[in-house]
């Protein structure tokens, strides 16, 4: 769900030599291809949803949701970037699968929900990236040890969550909709939203330090992680809002 992708870890000790160094518009572009390519899987998914071959589309989901975690820690903790080129797309063809079930799948429940979640989140990231090039919100590390740890938080109520429910048991209130559940979504949505501000300075500190164009590609994987997680919970917190109706 977070980003662990996009660290100042990363910039240690990496500086271009004798190729073409990293820029901020190379690895925009690249999010853009990786955009293009996860697209393509989600909307053959979505199809198989309401096509009739649920069975299918559930198991593309399932398998791309543990295909892109695989391939996710193998883009974060590999040091070499020539396949980074190779890893993300391949990130983006999994997650495509996932995210177009579970598009599907909510879509199916509340019609609209999909396209009200992707409006909002095309928002809110043109809306992070303009406070972020305004300066108004800067990632200061005040500001990224608030932002990390929050999301650490956050990740460890989802992880006692699905514990919690291998014995059939959930964490009272936060996951349902009543008041409480859709603030803590709102939290959610927000935290998401501020690892976005994280996201870009990475790439800005990444072009300022020269790295290895390779690393557009990385880039634009740490932000695709951050989208996917920001999409998904947008979706999660209009279901709650359309279920008080």
């Amino acid at each position: 769900m977070s980003n662990p992708a996009l660290n100042n870890r990363m910039l240690e000790g990496e500086r271009v030599l004798d190729s073409a160094p990293m820029t901020v518009l190379g690895a925009i572009n690249k999010t853009f291809i990786l955009l293009l390519t996860l697209l393509i899987p989600a909307v053959y998914t979505f199809s198989l949803v309401f096509s009739g071959y649920t069975d299918k589309a559930q198991l593309l989901t399932v398998g791309g949701a543990f295909a892109g975690l695989a391939i996710a820690l193998v883009m974060i903790f590999s040091r070499k970037p020539a396949v980074f080129k190779f890893l993300a797309p391949a990130y983006a063809i999994a997650e495509g699968f996932f995210v177009g079930g579970i598009s599907a799948f909510f879509e199916a429940s509340w019609t609209g929900i999909v396209l009200q979640a992707v409006i909002a989140t095309l928002v809110t990231v043109f809306l992070m990236l303009g406070l972020f090039r305004a300066g108004i919100i800067r990632a200061t590390e005040k500001f990224r040890s608030v932002v990390v740890l929050s999301t650490v938080s956050i990740a460890a109520i989802y992880l006692i969550q699905i514990i919690a429910s291998f014995f059939g048991r959930s964490i009272p209130q936060i996951f349902t909709a009543t008041p409480i559940g859709i603030a803590f979504s709102l939290f959610v949505v927000a935290i998401a939203a501020l690892n976005l501000i994280l996201d870009f300075d990475f790439i800005r500190m990444g072009e300022e330090r020269m790295l290895d164009k390779e690393y557009e590609w990385y880039g634009a994987f740490g932000l695709m992680v951050t989208v996917v997680w920001l999409y998904i919970e947008l979706l999660k917190l209009i279901a709650k809002l359309n279920s008080r109706e």
